[in-house]
């Protein structure tokens, strides 16, 4: 078995296959038919919001329907990125596919966090829930990608131990 996957981007690509299907299929609702998409399960505390506490009219409601399917699209767009760069094992190992995973789950949680911010404002229980855990998924992500650092190159390492045994050759012993 390969051991060159980090935790963080073996917890990105499950993220992925999460995020991808669920907020493509969500978008798309939106996409075609902006106030009924926005009315389903996942986005009910955002159009329930909307109607009640900002009362605008049917073109904005649908103006930010589609800002909503369009934040979510951004958000695959990065995790497919993510998942593309993650399939080249030099890419992987030196963790060149950090950035897109940093700005999915940024992004991502921005919107979580307004989601759970406004379904606890209208009182949705269920979408509360789903969004605090969309929310805790992806800042517990981006904790293990902060934290994780990429190995350094073993090129690198082998010259820093050669160098240290020409200098003082009883550091090698301690490492």
């Amino acid at each position: 078995m390969s051991t060159n996957w980090r935790i963080s981007s073996f917890n990105g690509a499950l993220l992925a296959a999460y995020f991808i299907p669920t907020w493509t299929i969500v978008a798309f609702k939106i996409i075609i038919s902006p106030i009924k998409g926005l009315y389903a399960q996942p986005n009910i505390a955002v159009a329930l919001f909307i109607t009640d506490h900002l009362q605008l009219a049917g073109l904005n409601t649908v103006r930010l329907a589609w800002l909503l399917a369009l934040g979510k699209l951004t958000v695959v767009a990065f995790f497919a990125l993510f998942v593309v760069l993650l399939t080249r094992p030099s890419i992987r190992k030196s963790g060149g596919c950090d950035e897109a995973l940093g700005i999915a789950l940024a992004i991502g949680s921005v919107i979580s966090f307004a989601s759970m911010v406004l379904a606890s404002q209208v009182g949705e229980t269920a979408a509360l829930r789903l969004h605090a855990t969309e929310l805790l998924l992806l800042l517990g992500t981006a904790i293990v990608l902060v934290i994780e650092r990429p190995a350094p190159p073993q090129v690198a390492r082998s010259a820093a131990a050669t160098d240290l045994s020409l200098q003082h050759p009883r550091i090698l012993d301690n490492i």
